[in-house]
C-alpha cells in the first residue's frame, strides 16, 4: 500500500513503513488486498484489541502505546521529585554544558550521569556528557555522527621518515582516503581513480533499518573515507618509556605512528536524523529545554530498529578505520607493530551499582570514552598538542568513562571571526608539525590545554603512551563540519 493510502485510513507517518513491510508480508502469506485493507481500518480504530493479530500486531501494540502517549501529553510533563545522581570532573566548565546535564538527569528515564573534563554545548546532551537510562535509548544522546572512532597504527617505520619521506607520507594519506562532507570513493573526476572498499561489514543485514537499507550503496562508496569537522588522519611520533612498555608490548622507545578520528559518516547521520524525529514526535510532552533529550524505548519496534542501526554503524565506522589504516600501512609497505581503538558517540548495554543496587542501563557516552578497568583508549589533543594512549580505571561514579578529547573553547563561527592563518602557522612550525590542510575552525587556539583535561580525571584513566602530531591533514577550508 502506498504512503497516502495508509496516512487516509489512519496511520500515521511515522509507523508508514513498518505497516507497508507488515502489508507487504501478509499479502505474501495469503491475505489479498481488500482484507488488509479492512484489517488496518479495524486495528486504527481499536489498535489494543489487535494486540496479538497474527500479521500486525506489532503495528497494533505501537498505535496502542502512540495513543496511550497523547493521552499523557494532555496531562502535560510531570517533572520528577528529584534529579537522577551524576557527577562533574574539571572546572570551569561552560554552564550551559553544565545545564544540558542538569536537564538530561531531570529525564523519567535517566538513571544516573556524569559530565567529562571537556565538555561543551551539544544538542540535547552536552559533548562530554554520559548518561545511563532504563530501558530507553536517546538518539541525541549518542549523537550525529554515530560511533565517532579514534585507531592508533604503530607502524615498523623508523621516526625520521616524518622528515626524510615526508612526501611519500603525504602521498599515502592522499591516495589512501578522502576528506569533505560527500567524500566518495569511485567519484567521477577521482584523480586516482579509486574504486569503492570492501570489507566483510557490506555483507551484514542492512535491512535491520530502512535507512540503512536505503543508504546501503552510499555507505560502501564512503567506506574508509574521512569526511570532515574535526575528523583527521595524522602521521606522529609514540613514545613509550620503560614503566609504559610492559603495557603495550612494545619496547620502550619512539615510533612512527598513524593516528585517524572519522565516524560512520553520511549513513550515521541519516540513521540520527530519522530516528530523533521520530523520538520527538513521540514524546511532544517534553517541555523545551528536554526536547532533543527525546528516548525510544528499547521494547518498541522503533527502538529495536534504531538500536539495531547504531549497532551497525559502530561496526561500519570500525570498518572505515580498518580501511584507512591498512591501506595506508600496504601503500608505504609497512608492517603493523600495535592496534589501539575505541568509539564514542554511542551507547552500550551495561551493568552499573546504581543506588545501592545492580542495574542493567544502557549507557550513552557523547564524546566520551569507554573506560572500564583495564581498557585501553586513546585521547588526542588537537593538531598541535599531544594525543594519549590511556588504561581505563573502572570508576563507577563516572560511569566507566573518561574524555574524548580537548574539548572547544569556542564555536565554528567565532573560531573563523578570531583567527587568521598566519597566527597559526608560528605555532605549527615551533612545535614541527606540517599541516596538509584543514579549516581555520580547527586550528590548536579553539581547543582547551590537553594536558589540563588529563589532569582533571587522572582519577579515571592511567596515561600509557604519548602520540605527537607531525603531519596532519583534514578537509579543507570551506567545507561544512559533520563531527
Amino acid at each position: 500500500m502506498k504512503a497516502r493510502a495508509l496516512e487516509n485510513i489512519g496511520i500515521p507517518h511515522t509507523l508508514s513503513k513498518l505497516a507497508k513491510w507488515l502489508a507487504s508480508d501478509a499479502r505474501n502469506k495469503g491475505l489479498d488486498q481488500h482484507q488488509v485493507r479492512d484489517r488496518l481500518i479495524a486495528i486504527v480504530a481499536d489498535p489494543s484489541s489487535h494486540v496479538n493479530d497474527e500479521h500486525f500486531a506489532e503495528l497494533a501494540k505501537n498505535l496502542a502505546r502512540m495513543r496511550s502517549m497523547q493521552k499523557n501529553v494532555t496531562q502535560g510533563f510531570v517533572q520528577r521529585a528529584s534529579p537522577a545522581p551524576w557527577k562533574q570532573w574539571g572546572e570551569n566548565l561552560e554552564e550551559t554544558a553544565v545545564q544540558q546535564m542538569r536537564n538530561a538527569c531531570e529525564l523519567p528515564v535517566a538513571a544516573a550521569g556524569a559530565l567529562m573534563p571537556d565538555a561543551h554545548l551539544g544538542y540535547g546532551l552536552p559533548i562530554g556528557g554520559v548518561l545511563a537510562t532504563e530501558n530507553a535509548v536517546v538518539p541525541y544522546a549518542v549523537g550525529v555522527d554515530i560511533a565517532c572512532r579514534m585507531k592508533l597504527t604503530v607502524l615498523d617505520l623508523p621516526p625520521k621518515w616524518l622528515e626524510s619521506q615526508h612526501d611519500q607520507l603525504v602521498n599515502a594519506i592522499e591516495r589512501e582516503t578522502r576528506f569533505g562532507m560527500g567524500s566518495e570513493f569511485g567519484k567521477r573526476g577521482d584523480p586516482h581513480k579509486s574504486k569503492p572498499r570492501e570489507h566483510p561489514v557490506l555483507d551484514e543485514d542492512w535491512r535491520v533499518s530502512p535507512i540503512t537499507n536505503q543508504n546501503k550503496d552510499k555507505a560502501h562508496r564512503q567506506l574508509g573515507t574521512s569526511g570532515s569537522g574535526n575528523h583527521f588522519v595524522e602521521f606522529g611520533t609514540f613514545t613509550l618509556d620503560e614503566a609504559q612498555a610492559k603495557d603495550l608490548t612494545l619496547p620502550a622507545g619512539t615510533y612512527l605512528a598513524l593516528l585517524s578520528h572519522s565516524g560512520s559518516r553520511g549513513t550515521g547521520a541519516q540513521v540520527c536524523d530519522y530516528y530523533s524525529k521520530l523520538a520527538m514526535q513521540q514524546h511532544p510532552e517534553l517541555p523545551r529545554e528536554l526536547r532533543h533529550l527525546a528516548w525510544l524505548d528499547l521494547g518498541s519496534h522503533e527502538g529495536q530498529e534504531y538500536w539495531n542501526a547504531m549497532n551497525l554503524m559502530g561496526r561500519y565506522a570500525a570498518a572505515n578505520h580498518a580501511c584507512i589504516h591498512h591501506h595506508i600501512a600496504k601503500n608505504l609497505g609497512a608492517k603493523v607493530l600495535l592496534d589501539i581503538e575505541n568509539h564514542h558517540n554511542f551507547a552500550w548495554e551495561e551493568e552499573h551499582e546504581l543506588g545501592g543496587e545492580l542495574k542493567k542501563v544502557i549507557v550513552h557516552r557523547k564524546g566520551a570514552t569507554p573506560a572500564h578497568e583495564g581498557v585501553l583508549g586513546i585521547i588526542p589533543g588537537s593538531m598541535a598538542s599531544p594525543g594519549y594512549v590511556v588504561r581505563g580505571r573502572g570508576v563507577a561514579s563516572s560511569l566507566h568513562s573518561a574524555s574524548h578529547g580537548a574539548g572547544r573553547v569556542m564555536s565554528r563561527t567565532k573560531a573563523r571571526e578570531s583567527y587568521r592563518w598566519p597566527q597559526v602557522r608560528d605555532l605549527l612550525e615551533k612545535r614541527g608539525v606540517r599541516l596538509i590542510s584543514a579549516g581555520i575552525d580547527e586550528v590548536p587556539f579553539v581547543y582547551k590545554d590537553i594536558d589540563t583535561v588529563m589532569a582533571a580525571q587522572r582519577d579515571l584513566v592511567d596515561v600509557l603512551g604519548r602520540f605527537d602530531p607531525k603531519l596532519v591533514k583534514m578537509a579543507p577550508e570551506g567545507e561544512k563540519a559533520e563531527d
